[in-house]
């Protein structure tokens, strides 16, 4: 049956609460001289980018900063050394090409907390004591479902101002006005909405009922049947979701669920 998420839908109070408030921590430790250098600060310029942009190789990293890819090594072999980030071979969707995967840099769970998430305790303990109290899985199911009630408005708005060839594209844009730091991509047959950045993951790691009603709210919000290929959560570098070319007879009922 398909679920509406509307404004009206009974949100909860301090749902707020549960975002990212965007606020960075120095990242792994530095020697005091370092910091006249301005090392810690191009250190965390690294780090950011990967957890805007998501798994990324030297060339992307060098690109993005401004910077030459051995200053980027410098930087990642110290974040490396902190385990702020780790390399590993660049994940593949469908066919796989010739030659050697690019290896890339993402970040680790220690990296990710290095970036303030400062309610995944509160989250976790709120969320457990809901599964307890008030009816087990069903219960977090509907606690999920309800916190994406009470935050739908604005979603709805920026895909509903677009033609629907665009909504991917601006749900992406509004994604990351709430701290999901997303982007929209071709695919075959569809596109990606990728997440590079998700603020609740340590409580989605033991209550996928978070991703899996994210993954309803996409379907009913695009109007047809969207995949999780890859969650933060799980473990992978970005959130990713398949969204197919939308067609006029896509049901929205039937959405990918979040991989187990």
């Amino acid at each position: 049956m398909q679920r509406t998420f509307g404004a009206s839908g009974r949100g909860l109070p301090g749902s707020e609460e549960l975002r990212n408030n965007g606020v960075v921590k120095n990242v792994g430790e530095a020697p005091h001289e370092e910091l006249a250098t301005g090392e810690r600060s191009t250190r965390n310029r690294v780090a950011r980018s990967i957890l805007d942009h998501g798994p990324s190789t030297v060339a992307e990293l060098a690109e993005r900063l401004g910077l030459t890819q051995a200053a980027v090594r410098r930087h990642l072999d110290a974040l490396a050394a902190d385990n702020v980030v780790e390399a590993r071979e660049r994940r593949v969707y469908g066919a796989r090409t010739r030659g050697r995967p690019a290896k890339v840099f993402a970040l680790t769970d220690c990296g990710r907390d290095a970036f303030d998430q400062s309610y995944d305790k509160l989250a976790v303990d709120a969320l457990r004591w809901i599964g307890e109290r008030e009816g087990g899985s069903e219960a977090i199911a509907a606690f999920a479902r309800a916190r994406i009630a009470a935050q739908a408005e604005a979603y709805r708005k920026a895909v509903e101002a677009v033609p629907p060839e665009e909504r991917t594209e601006a749900l992406a844009k509004a994604l990351s006005a709430d701290g999901y730091a997303a982007t929209a991509r071709s695919a075959p047959v569809g596109e990606q909405l990728c997440q590079h950045h998700c603020p609740v993951a340590h409580a989605a790691e033991q209550f996928p009922q978070l991703c899996e009603a994210e993954t309803e709210f996409f379907a009913e919000l695009l109007g047809t049947h969207v995949q999780r290929l890859a969650t933060i959560a799980h473990g992978d570098g970005v959130c990713t979701t398949f969204i197919p070319k939308i067609s006029h007879h896509a049901s929205a009922s039937t959405s990918g669920r979040n991989p187990a």
